[in-house]
């Protein structure tokens, strides 16, 4: 795999129009998916319990039993329950909505209408997780505080190590990830819990670090071979240099999140696949959009090649 890319000389910049083209085709479909939940559900992401607040209950039972007969049962009591099938054919996830009244009470209210519709010892409970909606509203914020303040100290780092032109194409990389990571979500109607959370912060250490990772090596280029090539040349020659450390470090990433996804159980399944998807999106940000970003600034915003700075040993000889 090393030496297939070692030599590589592909013209990724060329093919930067095509691939604006598809970034802006996935994000208009997540959108239109989006609007469509908003529209039809009050609510374009699957908000779990930790956010949306009610109880959560997982129960197992002995008997075949579809989710239409669970749902029947709990139905005419507490409006709005729903009820998922999780990993085996007769588990279930029973998630019921904040009401009026304690969201600890369903906890109770829901063994009690499942006894009397299939049988006492017809069933177990094995989970019971209960958030009231103050506490799980607190958890919205707080994650999305995370997120920011993890994005932002990250950039500051970045506008310090190489100038606000690198920063700035980092940052429309990193926004173009989360976009498709939040759409891709939306789109699955994947559940969004605390677990999420961490996956998008994972993803979007990733991607920054894959992007800083080529533009290294741009500045390196640009300090050297860029004073006799253009600057699309530059970023070309930077990205297949580093392909090789890009190709081998997402393929053993992806590796072990598809062991995670296959074999991890239903519990991490959601997680494993936010990461597969938000891997290979940062790895084509980092090439299709940061550096063609970083081309397009330069052309707005070109730099003036006349200033350069002296060395310090001729200063010390002034």
């Amino acid at each position: 795999m090393y030496r297939l890319f070692s030599d590589a000389s592909y013209d990724f910049i060329g093919l930067r129009k095509r691939a604006y083209v598809g970034s802006g085709g996935l994000l208009a479909l997540f959108l239109v998916t989006a609007l469509f939940f908003q529209f039809t559900r009050g609510t374009w992401l699957n908000y779990g319990v930790d956010f949306a607040g009610g109880t959560l209950i997982q129960v197992q039972f002995n008997e075949p039993t579809t989710p239409a007969d669970v749902r029947s049962a709990l139905e005419p009591s507490l409006p709005g329950t729903q009820v998922s099938r999780f990993g085996e054919d007769n588990s279930f996830v029973i998630r019921t909505p904040v009401t009026g009244e304690a969201t600890s009470g369903a906890a109770e209210r829901v063994p009690e209408l499942l006894e009397a519709q299939f049988g006492a010892g017809t069933f177990v409970v094995e989970r019971t997780d209960a958030v009231g909606a103050k506490v799980g509203g607190e958890l919205q914020t707080r994650a999305v505080i995370a997120i920011l303040l993890s994005f932002f100290a990250t950039l500051l780092y970045l506008a310090f190590r190489f100038e606000w032109r690198f920063g700035l194409a980092a940052i429309i990389a990193t926004m173009h990830d989360i976009l498709l990571t939040l759409g891709f979500i939306a789109a699955l109607q994947l559940e969004v819990a605390l677990p999420t959370v961490a996956a998008v912060l994972t993803i979007v250490g990733y991607s920054l670090n894959d992007t800083i990772i080529i533009f290294d090596r741009i500045r390196e280029n640009l300090q050297g071979v860029g004073k006799r090539m253009a600057m699309f040349e530059v970023l070309n020659k930077s990205i297949n240099e580093t392909l090789p450390r890009t190709v081998l470090t997402t393929g053993t990433t992806l590796v072990t999140l598809l062991a995670l996804y296959l074999f991890g159980g239903v519990v991490i399944r959601d997680f494993a696949l936010i990461m597969i998807v938000g891997i290979i999106l940062g790895t084509y940000s980092s090439i299709f959009v940061a550096a063609p970003a970083l081309l397009e600034i330069e052309k707005r915003w070109p730099r003036d090649t006349k200033k350069v700075r002296r060395p310090a040993t001729a200063k010390a000889a002034v």
